[in-house]
């Protein structure tokens, strides 16, 4: 078995030391990073409970690098929800638990790390704070898991824990085309040009013709590891580094897609169902937008639907986003909006056509085949 952890949780709240404490690795690894003592890309590590193979997708906390932590959470098979006892809830507790909430992750834990920082009525008081945070999502009834990474208290029963969400995620369809949403690119020497991300369906074997999207780039698979260990092949559900030959490393981007040619569409209008957090601005018809999907953020004006001229706060609307360049899309895959300025998360969907036909979405004809296909 295998299964893909992302961290989730505010700066500081000690992150990427529980990964640390639970892997041996240091998912820091930039100069400036270990400097600051905060993460600012994306960190990676893996390790074996009992029989599940753990990779861990470390993402910043820090609101600047929310755009990084979207980057790091589309791949997830489950999030791990840190808060600190001697904090609490904070903004980008509440931010990264939003996103999670709007990209559909289905199953989590929650840790409370530092618990030897605080003591036994503000650790009771943080429980209270999580629990209401959670109320009504995903992660209602999860355990609360008290840790320490310095100490190691409570880190078995984190393993445990893990180990019992692998037993229950549900295997990603392996007879699908490939699709792999770049996250991390980066040269080898002696080897070239490197990328990382998490297979999303299909499988990648050595020697494989695939290409870059957008672009349809071809590129030939020269080695794949998995783990940290060569292997024959990458299957849908596992993380992997993927060895490319026929491309410089300033040539391939985060946010880019390896796949199968002609398999996935290329677009750069999608018709999408969306729904507008409680706490954001009503979303103006003509707005622009940032379009977090995968691994990629696109710029994108907002067409809504029939009449109306905004979706309220808290509300749900079809709406047509119009992208500023082109992004690699699919019907059902989930996207979130960030507003254009300043950047904070508003709300997110899914996408109903990747490539629209139909009459124009303000039109009568065009809202009702819209509606249509969600059986409104």
């Amino acid at each position: 078995m295998h299964i893909v952890v992302g961290t989730a949780g505010h700066i500081d709240h000690g992150k990427s030391t529980l990964v640390r404490a639970l892997t041996g690795m240091d998912p820091d690894r930039l100069k400036e990073e270990k400097a600051r003592g905060i993460t600012i890309e994306l960190g990676f590590a893996h390790t074996t409970i009992g029989e599940v193979r753990v990779a861990f997708v470390d993402v910043p906390g820090h609101e600047r690098f929310v755009r990084t932590m979207l980057a790091g959470v589309g791949g997830i098979d489950t999030v791990m929800l840190v808060v600190a006892a001697d904090e609490s809830v904070m903004p980008q507790t509440r931010e990264h638990f939003d996103i999670c909430r709007l990209l559909k992750v289905r199953r989590g834990l929650v840790v409370m790390t530092k618990s030897d920082a605080a003591d036994a009525d503000t650790r009771e008081l943080v429980r209270q704070e999580i629990t209401e945070l959670v109320a009504g999502s995903f992660l209602e009834g999860a355990p609360v898991l008290e840790v320490s990474a310095t100490s190691g208290d409570g880190l078995d029963a984190l393993r445990q824990s893990i180990a019992a969400q692998a037993r229950q995620i549900t295997q990603r369809p392996l007879d699908a085309p490939a699709r792999l949403p770049i996250d991390r690119v980066f040269s080898m020497k002696g080897f070239g040009t490197v990328v990382t991300g998490t297979l999303v369906s299909g499988r990648i074997g050595l020697d494989a013709d695939i290409v870059i999207e957008p672009g349809a780039r071809p590129v030939k698979v020269r080695g794949v590891q998995v783990h940290g260990k060569a292997a024959g092949e990458v299957v849908a559900g596992q993380r992997a580094a993927i060895n490319l030959g026929g491309v410089d490393v300033t040539d391939v981007l985060r946010g880019e897609t390896l796949a199968p040619a002609g398999t996935f569409t290329v677009t750069r209008r999608v018709d999408a169902d969306m729904e507008l957090l409680p706490s954001a601005r009503a979303l103006r018809h003509g707005s622009r937008v940032r379009v977090h999907h995968g691994t990629a953020e696109v710029l994108a004006r907002v067409s809504i639907s029939g009449t109306a001229q905004a979706i309220e706060a808290g509300q749900q609307g079809l709406v047509r986003l119009r992208l500023e360049s082109p992004a690699v899309l699919t019907r059902g895959d989930r996207v979130v909006l960030r507003a254009y300025s300043p950047p904070v998360t508003i709300g997110g969907g899914v996408v109903l056509d990747p490539a629209p036909t139909r009459p124009g979405i303000r039109s009568a004809e065009g809202r009702a085949a819209l509606e249509a296909q969600i059986g409104r």
